[in-house]
């Protein structure tokens, strides 16, 4: 099947990953690949052969790919080795990834050049967990293309079942990482025999399918660029610079293009305005010939219209397909950290170009890499495949992978190193794409000419938010009411805003359902702000229940922003019941009431926990009081 050189140059370039668990086969089928192709160099076989005889090795097609020694001597894999050959229709670049789940970032590195995969599995073995992992990295990376080679099938007598068994637990597995089902094509394969490797063989008469190598010449080099090219414009912003007259946003197109005089929006921020120029370097001499048009894959920095304050992490889109707005997601995460992840760790999220603190909220379970199913898990370990989520301070511009893979992806940071890399699920998260911008087109933000600074020399000290959150009874009101007045005491400027108060007015339209309960939310969180930039210490004492409305506010205050969970249970608080409402919530007065018959989602890092049970209330003021007096840099004047 080797081609005129004439018309090498001509063929299309197709980049394949051969990935697995250890031992499955990866190497050895390559080996016999290239060998049937007449792709390996003159005098390879050979002097494979003759330091296998020396190194008193049995010969493995395996070693015609193994570069290193030490490779040869475990009979493993461990650094990704790239080798060419061609048929009358395609030129390809086999990429042969190591299998040890010790070299998975060797594989990472590999894959990440690949157009398609071909993602083995042994017949006797069956699915293991490294197979799991692989397949998860290769929807990671962006590869839709799959061939799935059930290899070794001489060890299972060529038994169809078996095959048929296997090649169904693939593509459901494959399935659950949201890979396209007409992409992906299974066939049995054994590679030492030549079964199915060139034509099909006649060891497996019951499979009708096309060999290996045709499944290969069926592949078209560049479909996931394809795909970004027709998906909604994401402009990952990288840097800012400014020059002369011109502030250039510089960045990459992951998906869809722009031109100039298109209107984009960044978020998070939600700041807009019309491309004025494309700028790419060197800059061509001749105005007339500067670009007008950028499309995926390209790196540009462009100018807008008017000046608007746009970081690096940004994400531009077109206004009618922007990028969700969110500050919590489901990441599906395979784990590479020494230490495991446990709920309430935090960890930097590196998303687009952006990061942002996050908060590993709950393991919702782990996948099993045996038969697929999930089970709950305190800990997700070294190597484990699971769905966990994740909370942010931050809001973050996104994607679900399954939507737009090229900002559907993270990677998780700690300590300066890569613990963890996840693909977006947004289903069940609300999306805070109405992040209160103004109905109106034609409002302006209006500037104060004094700024908190000098509110804070007047005051003597700074300002910020007391979130005080809690079931009721727990004793938010009365710890808040006793803050309020020692701090007055001291002359502090400082005010409470109370749950039952604000409903007698500001709130007093609203009931107690899901979305009143976050709107009540939403408003304090906005009064608080405001006296917060006016100088004040703001002590708020809502039951807030839950935590994304929280966690909005604090998205919005940023560092003014302090949690504060008074951590009462139940018991307590409906033994105290001090004005009869658990007793009215269990005989059915009061629908919805939190603890009862509505959900109250504690925190699971607050900046200080007080638990009135525990402690007697003077004690409780105390620790408030001297937080308060540290947070926002008082002096105890007594």
């Amino acid at each position: 099947m080797a081609a005129a050189p004439a018309s090498a140059d001509r063929k299309p370039v197709v980049k394949i990953v051969f990935a697995g668990h250890v031992d499955h086969g990866k190497s050895t089928l390559l080996g016999r690949l290239l060998t049937d192709l007449g792709a390996l160099p003159e005098g390879k076989m050979e002097a494979v052969a003759e330091s296998c005889k020396r190194r008193g090795v049995v010969f493995e097609w395996a070693f015609l790919l193994d570069a290193l020694r030490a490779e040869r001597d475990q009979g493993i894999t461990i650094d990704s080795t790239q080798v060419q050959a061609e048929t009358d229709t395609r030129r390809f670049v086999f990429i042969d990834a190591p299998g040890h789940h010790e070299f998975i970032k060797n594989m990472v590195t590999g894959a990440a050049q690949a157009d398609a995969a071909v993602l083995l599995v042994d017949a006797k073995d069956g699915l293991q967990a490294e197979t799991q992992r692989h397949a998860f990295l290769l929807g990671l990376l962006g590869i839709r293309d799959v061939i799935v080679a059930v290899t070794k099938m001489d060890l299972v007598g060529y038994d169809q079942a078996r095959f048929d068994d296997l090649a169904g637990q693939v593509m459901s597995h494959l399935a659950s990482f949201g890979f396209d089902a007409d992409r992906v094509k299974a066939i049995p394969v054994a590679a030492r025999d030549g079964e199915n490797i060139l034509t099909r063989g006649t060891a497996m008469p019951w499979y009708s399918g096309p060999a290996l190598i045709e499944h290969l010449d069926a592949l078209v080099p560049g479909t996931a660029a394809a795909d970004a090219a027709a998906a909604p414009l994401r402009f990952i912003v990288q840097g800012v610079y400014k020059f002369d007259e011109r502030r250039i946003l510089a960045g990459r197109v992951l998906s869809g293009s722009l031109a100039v005089g298109d209107e984009i929006q960044f978020s998070p921020g939600n700041r807009s305005g019309r491309v004025k120029s494309i700028e790419t370097w060197p800059t061509p001499k001749n105005p007339a010939d500067r670009p007008t048009r950028a499309g995926t894959g390209q790196s540009i920095g462009i100018t807008l219209d008017q000046q608007s304050f746009i970081e690096r992490g940004a994400v531009g889109a077109h206004m009618a397909t922007p990028p969700h707005l969110i500050n919590a997601l489901r990441g599906r995460i395979v784990w590479f950290g020494a230490e495991p992840l446990t709920p309430g760790n935090r960890y930097k999220m590196k998303l687009n170009a952006g990061e942002y603190l996050c908060v590993a909220e709950t393991i919702e379970h782990v996948l099993d890499a045996g038969d697929l199913s999930t089970s709950a898990a305190a800990q997700v370990s070294r190597n484990q495949i699971a769905d966990v989520v994740f909370r942010s301070r931050g809001h973050m511009a996104a994607d679900a992978h399954g939507e737009a893979p090229q900002t559907g992806r993270f990677v998780l940071v700690a300590d300066h190193r890569i613990v963890g890399c996840g693909l977006i699920d947004l289903k069940g998260f609300a999306a805070e794409d109405r992040q209160q911008s103004p109905k109106s087109a034609n409002i302006l933000r209006v500037e104060h000419r004094i700024d908190m600074p000098e509110r804070w020399a007047a005051n003597g000290h700074k300002s910020g938010i007391l979130w005080f959150t809690g079931l009721s009874g727990s004793g938010k009101s009365t710890l808040a009411l006793r803050l309020e007045e020692a701090l007055f005491r001291r002359g502090k400027q400082v005010f409470v805003l109370d749950g039952d108060n604000v409903r007698h007015g500001l709130c007093a339209d609203l009931g107690f359902s899901p979305d009143d309960r976050q709107e009540n939310i939403r408003r304090v969180g906005e009064l608080a702000q405001t006296l917060a930039h006016a100088g004040f210490i703001v002590a708020t004492a809502f039951i807030s229940p839950y935590r994304a409305d929280r966690d909005g506010v604090r998205a919005r205050a940023g560092d003014l922003f302090h949690e504060v969970h008074v951590a009462a249970d139940l018991a307590i608080c409906e033994q105290r019941d001090p004005k009869g409402l658990y007793k009215k919530a269990r005989t059915g007065e009061i629908p919805e009431f939190t603890g009862i018959s509505a959900p109250y989602e504690a925190p699971h890092a607050p900046e200080l926990v007080i638990d009135t049970a525990e402690q007697e209330i003077d004690a409780c003021v105390e620790r408030l009081v001297a937080y308060a007096l540290a947070t926002f840099d008082l002096k105890d004047a007594g």
